[in-house]
């Protein structure tokens, strides 16, 4: 009776934390998927690095899960309190801004330079406009608008469409970014992942891989071992261990080098990573709770353009 009773009361504690932020739900058969959405006062994710759009706590295909909280405690204004494949753009402007004086985050909003400090993902940054936000939900997808003017020459329509294709295992990420401004907009974006499959701890069951022959060695921590185009652990990381790698071998012009999948041999869960738009640059950073490859692809709009991506995930299982 009383495992019953801490049973019940865990959900329940799930289910309240779970309520503290505005979300929905999305189904094709095949995936079922929940996500936080945009909100100022109360949304799961109100950091100045990620793009508010499309913040994934969970992903369910064929009993397995593919994303999760990864860190110890929620701060919802903390830079990576976040889950799911979330994106982050290079600021715009934050070289040629003054100390007080603000910066832009597509997806997110102007933020205030502190400094003249080279620019730092986790600096502790002040949002000053969040511009507007729209939602629109289906079944099957949800479509985020952002829409920024920052008063100095800036200003866009950037819409995000998380969608589940019909009777497959498969999610696109849909962009569109309009620039509605006097200036150009030219940065890139990348996509951190935060892959937390079935719970397991990222090591020896991991492989990662990659569509170009790996050039460079792996860094001198012995945790990783790079052969040929895979990338797979020597064991399994330990609390406070990390990799931050660097692998080389692609183009940095071709639409096929964005090309990644990951594997758990012990719950044969997968997924492979594809994009329509050229891989300018890659890392990749794991945890002993995630797993992240991050690919990085340029962004670029002149006044009165449109620049367009999408991002899809397959799914499967190598056990059948």
């Amino acid at each position: 009776m009383l495992k019953q009773i801490l049973t019940v009361c865990l959900l329940l504690s799930c289910l309240q934390v779970s309520a503290q932020y505005p979300e929905a739900r999305i189904s094709n058969v095949e995936i079922e998927a929940r996500l936080y959405l945009p909100d100022v006062k109360e949304g799961f994710y109100r950091g100045t690095r990620f793009d508010w759009a499309g913040v994934i706590p969970s992903l369910k295909y064929k009993g397995h899960e593919y994303f999760g909280e990864w860190y110890a405690k929620h701060d919802p204004k903390r830079h990576d309190a976040i889950t799911g494949p979330v994106e982050a753009f290079d600021p715009i402007e934050y070289d040629s801004a003054a100390p007080g004086e603000t910066f832009i985050k597509i997806g997110i909003g102007t933020v205030k330079k502190i400094n003249n400090n080279p620019y730092r993902f986790n600096a502790p940054f002040e949002l000053v406009n969040t511009g507007t936000w729209k939602v629109r939900k289906k079944a099957d997808r949800i479509i985020f608008t952002h829409k920024l003017n920052d008063g100095k020459g800036y200003s866009y329509t950037y819409t995000k469409t998380v969608r589940l294709l019909k009777g497959k295992p498969e999610l696109v990420l849909e962009h569109n970014l309009k620039n509605t401004g006097q200036k150009s907009i030219n940065t890139s974006v990348f996509n951190h992942n935060f892959f937390v499959i079935d719970n397991q701890t990222t090591g020896s069951d991991f492989t990662v891989t990659l569509p170009f022959k790996i050039e460079n060695k792996p860094t001198g921590k012995k945790l990783m071992d790079f052969s040929e185009n895979k990338m797979t652990y020597l064991r399994d990381l330990k609390k406070g261990e990390s990799t931050m790698e660097y692998p080389t071998g692609y183009s940095g012009d071709k639409v096929e080098d964005y090309d990644f999948r990951i594997e758990n041999k012990k719950t044969g869960a997968g997924v492979r990573i594809t994009a329509d738009r050229a891989l300018s640059k890659f890392m990749y950073w794991s945890v002993p709770t995630t797993l992240s490859p991050e690919p990085f692809i340029k962004v670029d709009a002149d006044p009165g353009k449109e620049f367009n991506w999408a991002i899809k995930y397959q799914f499967y299982n190598t056990k059948k």
